[in-house]
């Protein structure tokens, strides 16, 4: 009786150091203390326990994303202390554990403790005053011994199969962009942060020509039903569409339908906030499979222009331009000379030894002006499939006015379509004439024949400047 007595004292004043050391220890001493009690712990306990970390290498682990969703179903009933999160364009709250956070539960007789543990370490910048904090996350599964293999055969596959089944139950189409910094907790140590993505567009929705429509739909089925064949032909599985053409033609809505139709997620990679080759290979790698990788306005973003082409010899009064201010709404080139980015780094990014990191992922670039990339980008293995999204025809039109004005046939579509071929109107110019009277079909259509016929004298008074030569000339389908 005295020695469970004296043993119980033991435990009382080990607890007793350890809530004091964690209160007044700074956080580097402390992790030290907690694993020398750890040590001291395991030679008298009869437990185990497994750690699952969150960063495994480069890439978020697959096994903590697992444990997380299983446990934030068990979280809201389970747990004393929750974190409660209603994502953008979410239905739905979600609740996950706060830090230090415990939940006990039973399989199959067997008793088990998830704990989720967080550290913040602050690293003092050199040369500066301000400092960044470096956070590890981990959960940490506690079980008696003897049930080892039992855990490590059947309760882990358990928790795996129940997370991918929670997940495709609870499934929204995300949207990722590349920004450093996360104010979010869960993603401040990830290269991607998401933003649930609920865009509408189809490709019922889309104004183009049927056969070009059909076409796309074609080659994306049968993309997605080729991985025996890739594998075969030993080519990775990928593919990469380049979308070009004058503003305002559908390249951002025709991303949005090839990621609803095949059910994909987007990753918005933003150039211009990549640093160095290093990292543009980095946030490759942290990409997951069946999605879709996004570079809008390429041509903008960095310097990827023919390198075939001399550069003249820069003259006084160029050097005179270059120190005057850059207009407004076009970014200073200033502004991106930590961008060490090069064209090399893309190239590899969309074909090199690291693009095979990963399976069914698509390569979308977009530009207005595709006589202004380098061939060695277009070529295929890269943009495998070149879509000239052009003027708005008269067959995309009859879809816009499906959707817009909710008819298939009117008396002043014969007008409309004499006009259409010769004004040169884009599909989202033609969109914003429909929307305004979308009430009144018949006003609606008139005040875009009147907008026809203005468009069709300003190109015969002079050029049009809306489209490159070399865009216009382009094929529909070039590989």
């Amino acid at each position: 009786m005295e020695m469970w007595s004296n043993l119980g004292s033991i435990m009382a004043s080990v607890l007793f150091i350890h809530t004091m050391a964690k209160q007044y220890l700074p956080p580097e001493f402390y992790d030290m203390f907690s694993k020398w009690m750890r040590r001291v712990m395991g030679i008298v306990s009869s437990n185990i326990s497994v750690v699952i970390e969150e960063n495994d290498g480069i890439k978020v682990s697959e096994v903590y994303e697992a444990v997380q969703t299983y446990l934030s179903v068990r979280s809201s009933s389970a747990a004393k202390r929750l974190k409660l999160k209603k994502p953008q364009n979410n239905k739905e709250f979600t609740f996950s554990m706060d830090r230090n956070e415990q939940i006990a539960e039973e399989y199959e007789g067997i008793k088990v403790c998830w704990v989720f543990h967080s550290s913040e370490r602050k690293q003092q910048v050199m040369f500066s005053w301000d400092s960044t904090s470096q956070e590890k996350r981990y959960y940490e599964l506690r079980f008696h011994k003897k049930h080892k293999q039992k855990i490590f055969d059947e309760y882990l596959p358990h928790i795996m199969a129940e997370a991918k089944a929670l997940e495709i139950r609870s499934r929204y189409r995300k949207i990722y962009i590349n920004q450093s910094g996360s104010r979010d907790y869960e993603y401040r140590n990830r290269v991607w942060t998401p933003v649930v993505f609920d865009h509408p567009a189809t490709f019922g929705t889309l104004a183009l020509e049927p056969e070009l429509k059909q076409d796309i739909v074609e080659d994306l089925q049968r993309f997605s039903r080729r991985e025996k064949y890739y594998r075969q032909v030993g080519r990775a599985w990928k593919r990469g569409y380049l979308l070009y053409g004058p503003p305002g033609t559908g390249k951002s809505s025709m991303i949005a339908a090839m990621a609803n139709f095949l059910e994909y997620d987007i990753y918005d990679l933003e150039l211009t906030q990549v640093k160095s080759n290093t990292e543009l290979r980095k946030l490759l790698i942290a990409t997951t499979n069946k999605s879709i990788i996004v570079i809008e306005d390429i041509d903008c973003s960095l310097d990827l222009s023919d390198r075939k082409k001399k550069k003249k010899p820069q003259s006084s009064t160029d050097a005179e331009k270059d120190k005057k201010p850059s207009e407004p709404g076009k970014p200073d080139e200033k502004e991106n000379e930590e961008s060490k980015v090069t064209l090399s780094g893309v190239l590899n990014f969309t074909d090199g030894l690291w693009s095979c990191c990963g399976s069914e992922r698509l390569f979308v670039f977009t530009t207005n002006h595709i006589d202004r990339l380098d061939p060695a980008l277009l070529r295929s293995g890269r943009m495998d499939k070149h879509i000239l999204l052009s003027f708005c025809t008269f067959e995309a039109f009859k879809i816009l006015a499906q959707n817009y004005l909710s008819i298939e046939d009117h008396e002043l579509f014969p007008e409309i379509q004499d006009l259409m071929e010769a004004a040169q109107m884009t599909p989202a110019d033609v969109t914003e004439h429909l929307m305004k009277r979308a009430d009144h079909p018949t006003t609606a259509l008139r005040d875009l024949i009147q907008a026809l016929r203005e468009a069709k004298e300003r190109i015969a008074n002079g050029p049009l400047k809306g489209i490159s030569e070399e865009n216009a000339s382009a094929t529909e389908d070039q590989v």
